[in-house]
């Protein structure tokens, strides 16, 4: 039976001296194991949900649970040990002179023994395919690289759920794929649960389940087939449909046997050239 790692109940939120709350009664549960993006423009409170799941803010109304914790003032510690966070700007990230040192400084203030944390900065490196960096300078790295660090410091601490807000959106395209493979590989090898904060539906059809929030409420939620189905209605809530599904779009009305809204241009290429070779 699969369980829920994170469980958001009725929960809504208000910034101080701000009319507007920023979060009204959303209640959402996310799936161990999942990988859930939470899609919206700026300002639809997607990035307030962030904040509420680290215990950066507390709900004004409502619950958080996470890992069977009920997130409190008291509690925000515990809970945060089982919570890594990828930031959308790495360089916030860096504390350390060199890699190893960067992905060693949230070890060192666990109080984890020495032997543990080599191996630890080790393997965690090597996951994200960086462990030949270990005693370069971090400002020395590209964007992509410098992300994949931070996603070893986070993975280091051994979290049970990843948080990315906004993670890839200051890098190239070449960047965030290498980053985004990097956190589907951890995922399926770790059992770890992701939630993916971003306004870029490119990012969002490599989830599992895409929630999507507008004005402060919870809009929509599906899987990527059924939420990019809602086409234009995504436009109107400011927010870019990917490539490959204009594309697949596009090419249907012009007659092209296309089934479905094809997600990557890699299934859509597979899609083009199946019905070509068949004729």
């Amino acid at each position: 039976m699969e369980t829920s790692v994170v469980k958001i109940d009725n929960v809504s939120f208000k910034y101080e001296g701000q009319e507007e709350y920023a979060l009204r009664n959303v209640s959402l549960q996310i799936k161990d194991g999942e990988w859930l993006a939470i899609v919206g423009h700026n300002g639809s409170g997607k990035s307030t949900l962030a904040k509420l799941l680290n215990g950066l803010q507390y709900p004004n109304e409502g619950r958080i649970e996470i890992g069977g914790i009920y997130l409190t003032e008291e509690t925000v510690w515990d809970t945060r040990r089982l919570i890594g966070m990828v930031f959308q700007n790495p360089d916030n990230q860096f504390v350390g002179t060199t890699v190893k040192d960067d992905v060693a400084f949230g070890l060192e203030n666990n109080g984890v023994p020495r032997e543990v944390m080599v191996e630890r900065v080790r393997t965690s490196l090597q996951k994200v395919k960086m462990e030949q960096f270990l005693d370069q300078e971090p400002h020395h790295l590209s964007g992509g690289q410098k992300q994949r660090v931070a996603i070893a410091s986070v993975i280091a601490l051994r979290p049970k759920i990843i948080v990315l807000d906004e993670a890839t959106s200051m890098l190239d395209p070449r960047g965030r794929e290498e980053v985004l493979r990097t956190i589907r590989e951890l995922k399926d090898d770790n059992d770890m649960t992701v939630i993916s904060i971003t306004h870029d539906l490119e990012e969002a059809a490599k989830a599992d389940r895409i929630i999507v929030m507008n004005r402060g409420e919870l809009y929509r939620e599906g899987v990527p087939e059924e939420i990019f189905q809602m086409d234009e209605e995504l436009v109107k809530l400011g927010l870019d449909i990917p490539f490959p599904v204009k594309m697949s779009k596009m090419l249907k009305e012009k007659g092209i046997p296309i089934n479905k809204h094809y997600l990557t241009e890699e299934e859509l290429v597979e899609q083009l050239w199946t019905s070509h070779s068949s004729k």
